[in-house]
């Protein structure tokens, strides 16, 4: 499915408020229209290379906070004991210099939108003509009697940020043979859908091998969960009677912890786990919030078309951070998103034409040591966020060489997306 996005389709796609700043005079014979990208993620990096890389007319200025990135893809292979923290962490000392793109390490604290600037945590500001959003997500940390970020540094989730991962690799590693290992996904949406059974199978592989009396129990908040058959197989064949997983219809899901005692509580049962891998519902990152991207779901709507903001159209959102419908919360559809969202906003600031074609995502989920299986599609713009207009998912019954392709295949995809990203 291809069509063609003029400029003036983009504003009438975008909204009213569009219209004045991609028809203004001044804005398209600028000699440089100024780009703020928030956010230097998947998304977020993929759309400020893209911008200053292939749009010369264009003053780009990336900010993120980090000088260090930690993949939280992949961040399950460093937990299980597969891979090192540090084959997972990248810089940023190759971005800028040959994309023509300005990269500050800081924090945007707020956006005023009447007049089109950021607030940085420097106490500086940077003016833009258009703004790009791409916050990945935070937590609903009150969401669960009991839990806070102090709680966190005793039950980590790990969802985010290295000093996370490596605490729970820490706790997992010094529990005594014959302990529990408590993980409580919430529910959808959430960053990563298949992210906590992946880790519940790498968890159980590295106990398998080092602790074999202790078992993996997952407090669900759901009734179901992504590629739920292919883990099931997978962990009665690689791991019988060690992974118990425990849906929200029997338990009532996690209801509340005491970080003082070590417990975890359901409605009907009380857990005292080694280990409590607690992962709070989430929502859009803070920033969204602050600029007034978010709605009461706490994600961010947008067109897909252009991944405009319904809420203000003059900036565009893209990521985890929004509500992107069928296309779910994953590295993949963060980098798909942002090679659209560049081609819009360059076709807009510079009256020129960009060609939107079907996104595609794919996930990949290792259920133990080159053994993984994968899920996939292909999506397009839809009422809300984005459409699947054909998927693919793996067989249940492939053999070992395919399941070790898919394997060295998501290790390929991890390859490529590193280099894409940070040269």
């Amino acid at each position: 499915m291809t069509a063609k996005l003029t400029r003036r389709t983009f504003a009438h796609l975008a909204g009213a408020a569009a219209i004045a700043a991609v028809a203004s005079p001044s804005l398209v014979r600028a000699a440089k229209a100024r780009v703020v990208v928030i956010g230097g993620g998947p998304g977020g990096l993929t759309v400020a290379r893209r911008l200053a890389k292939d749009a010369p007319g264009i003053d780009v200025t990336l900010v993120e906070a980090a000088a260090r990135y930690t993949t939280c893809y992949f961040a399950n292979h460093y937990i299980g004991g597969l891979r090192s923290l540090e084959s997972i962490t990248h810089t940023y000392d190759r971005v800028g210099a040959d994309d023509r793109l300005r990269l500050m390490h800081d924090r945007a604290i707020d956006v005023d939108t009447a007049r089109h600037q950021v607030t940085l945590q420097s106490g500086g500001t940077l003016a833009y003509d258009r703004l790009i959003v791409s916050p990945g997500i935070a937590f609903r940390i009150d969401a669960i009697d009991g839990y806070d970020e102090t709680t966190a540094q005793t039950m980590p989730h790990a969802w985010h940020g290295g000093a996370q991962m490596r605490l729970l690799r820490r706790q997992i590693a010094a529990m005594e043979d014959g302990g529990l290992v408590l993980i409580a996904p919430p529910a959808l949406p959430y960053r990563c859908p298949p992210g906590p059974y992946e880790r519940a199978s790498l968890v159980a592989q590295y106990l398998k091998q080092h602790k074999p009396r202790s078992k993996v129990v997952i407090l669900d908040a759901k009734d179901s969960f992504a590629k739920q058959k292919l883990f099931e197989d997978g962990w009665q064949r690689f791991y019988p009677d060690m992974i118990e997983w425990l849906p929200a219809e029997f338990t009532g899901g996690l209801v509340a912890v005491d970080a003082q005692v070590g417990t975890v509580m359901s409605d009907g049962e009380t857990f005292r786990p080694a280990v409590a891998n607690i992962i709070p519902p989430q929502r859009a990152g803070d920033i969204a919030q602050r600029a007034g991207l978010a709605d009461e779901s706490g994600w961010c709507p947008v067109d897909p078309h252009t991944l405009a903001s319904r809420l203000q159209p003059d900036i565009h959102v893209l990521g985890d951070a929004i509500d992107a419908g069928h296309m779910p919360k994953a590295a993949f559809a963060a980098s798909e998103q942002g090679k659209l969202c560049a081609a819009a906003v360059r076709a807009a600031l510079t009256g020129t034409t960009a060609d939107t074609n079907l996104l595609s995502n794919a996930c990949w989920s290792l259920i133990a040591s080159g053994n993984a299986v994968k899920v996939g599609g292909r999506y397009g713009p839809g009422d809300v966020g984005f459409d699947e207009h054909d998927g693919f998912i793996s067989g249940p019954d492939e053999s070992n060489a395919e399941r070790a392709a898919t394997a060295q295949e998501a290790e390929d995809w991890y390859a490529k997306m590193s280099q894409e990203m940070f040269g």
